[in-house]
């Protein structure tokens, strides 16, 4: 097939997944106002955040990103060659799930077990007894969540090969309502635990949305783990390295909110509402953006099609920048107004506003780094390459434990943000590093120059935002959050374009093809 084809397809995907995902941020915003009005930052929202650390950790290692990265290529594989025992790839997921669930269920009774020791030496030393009580109590419910996550994950994996992206991007939309849910009509009486069931609920939907797209191509299940499957085999070696890359960063932030709970009450809660805003562009961006890359990265480099490969991941890189780098500036001087705006009510006060807002300034210092690196590991990923990727995650820890353990005293919940914010930057350098010296893989000239001009247009925005807001002062947030984003969006797009930003002329060519 002609390269234009796959780039038609990536940019109409791209577009759906970014539908879809600000839909979903839109309603992760709903949340967070539900959450924040009924628990603020208080403890039994912080044993809430902290009950999720393993279960997300188990997920993430065990089946989430780690099991995508090593089954859709096999799974891509034994459709294509279509051998005669599994011409359609069902026995191959089958066994995949099979022995995934053995070893999640495994491991989530053993977590379930032990869950106080872990709360009290691992995950939340600093918490009073009660709350780490609370918070083992809340983790045994949240490893039901992962278990049906398991599948879930798996099922989109599933679609993903399948070029079908529209039913896995309305899955957390699902979650998000379970979440809500439960905030609304459980919490008033169940307390923290009711807005567990709800994430249970969530989970449970977040699964039941994709099985119609697992009937249209029509889904078999084989019972057995089929260990003796030369595909499973292969996806159980290409797991190692990533699994190992998925634990580092999640070391990252097992120290993160670790010290975060020695600051006292309110600081994992406030870490965490940071991140959850960070969030909401990175995922509208960088993983949007990703996601529907990777399968375009693998059958480039699988033809040997270098030149495009490269071209794919610096337009891609430079799209990135000149979206990702005015989120930034938005989050840092729209920040306070769109936490009040969006919070600040019930449990959630002016102190939780100022911390929350703390952190959210250095969170979005880490936005561009982790939106880039969205790309840049699939860059090696698409060349069979998860050893790369590993090293830079490890350099990343470093760094980032490193600065969290020196800076968390100075800047609180905002000193443990930008030491991660500096970790991911120093990560995604090293691994473009590699890439030029290894495999020519990006075309840094191009890049530097869509750096420099975004970060003139950016800055130009920031200023006439700051301006505004010094200008009327007493305005609501309300008004200061709408005027200001748009009247920054404004300033943003004329001052690029007389800047010469290529990209912000290529969108509206993107969105009518």
């Amino acid at each position: 097939m002609p390269f234009k084809f796959h780039l038609s397809h990536l940019v109409r995907s791209t577009m759906i997944l970014m539908a879809a995902f600000l839909v979903n941020k839109g309603l992760a915003i709903g949340r967070q106002v539900v959450v924040a009005r009924a628990f603020g930052t208080g403890g039994d929202y912080d044993a809430f955040v902290a009950a999720f650390r393993l279960p997300d950790i188990l997920f993430m290692l065990i089946s989430g990103g780690a099991l995508a990265t090593a089954f859709i290529p096999i799974l891509s594989e034994r459709l294509t060659l279509r051998p005669a025992n599994d011409p359609t790839g069902w026995r191959l997921t089958s066994s995949t799930l099979n022995t995934m669930l053995l070893v999640t269920a495994a491991a989530a009774a053993l977590i379930a077990i032990v869950a106080l020791p872990l709360v009290e030496w691992l995950i939340a030393p600093g918490f009073p007894p009660a709350t780490q009580q609370l918070t083992a109590n809340l983790m045994r419910l949240a490893l039901i969540s992962t278990l049906i996550f398991s599948v879930s994950g798996l099922a989109g994996g599933v679609l993903h090969v399948h070029q079908h992206f529209l039913l896995p991007a309305l899955a957390p939309i699902i979650y998000n309502l379970g979440l809500i849910t439960g905030a609304i009509f459980l919490a008033p009486s169940l307390g923290v635990y009711g807005l567990m069931w709800g994430a249970v609920a969530g989970a449970a939907g977040h699964l039941l949305i994709q099985i119609p797209g697992l009937v249209r191509y029509r889904i078999r299940y084989y019972p057995g783990l089929g260990w003796s499957d030369p595909g499973l085999r292969q996806v159980a070696r290409l797991l190692g390295p990533r699994i190992l890359t998925l634990g580092v960063i999640q070391v990252n932030f097992l120290v993160i909110f670790n010290l975060a709970s020695r600051l006292g009450q309110g600081s994992v809660s406030a870490l965490d509402y940071g991140w959850d805003l960070m969030q909401m562009p990175q995922t509208i961006i960088g993983s949007a953006i990703g996601i529907v890359l990777f399968p375009t990265m693998a059958e480039l480099a699988a033809r040997g099609d270098r030149a495009s490969l490269r071209h794919t991941v610096e337009q891609s890189l430079r799209v990135i920048l000149a979206l990702s780098i005015p989120a930034t500036v938005g989050l840092i001087v729209l920040g306070r107004p769109l936490i009040q705006l969006m919070f600040e009510r019930g449990e959630f006060g002016p102190d939780s506003t100022a911390a929350v807002y703390q952190s959210l300034q250095f969170w979005a210092l880490a936005l561009v780094a982790h939106c880039a690196l969205e790309v840049v590991n699939r860059l090696f990923y698409a060349q069979k390459d998860t050893t790369t990727p590993l090293v830079g995650a490890v350099i990343g820890m470093l760094v980032n434990v490193g600065l969290a353990v020196l800076l968390y005293r100075v800047l609180d919940a905002g000193g443990l943000a930008l030491s991660n914010a500096v970790a991911v930057t120093i990560e995604v350098l090293v691994l473009l590093a590699i890439a030029n010296r290894r495999m020519a893989g990006v075309e840094v000239r191009p890049l530097l120059s869509t750096l420099a001009r975004t970060a003139l247009a950016a800055g130009a925005m920031g200023a006439a935002i700051l301006a505004f807001i010094a200008l009327v002062p007493m305005l609501s947030p309300l008004v200061v959050a709408a005027a200001g984003g748009i009247l920054g969006v404004l300033v943003y797009i004329v001052v690029g374009l007389l800047l010469g930003l290529e990209e912000l002329r290529a969108v509206p060519r993107l969105i009518r093809r």
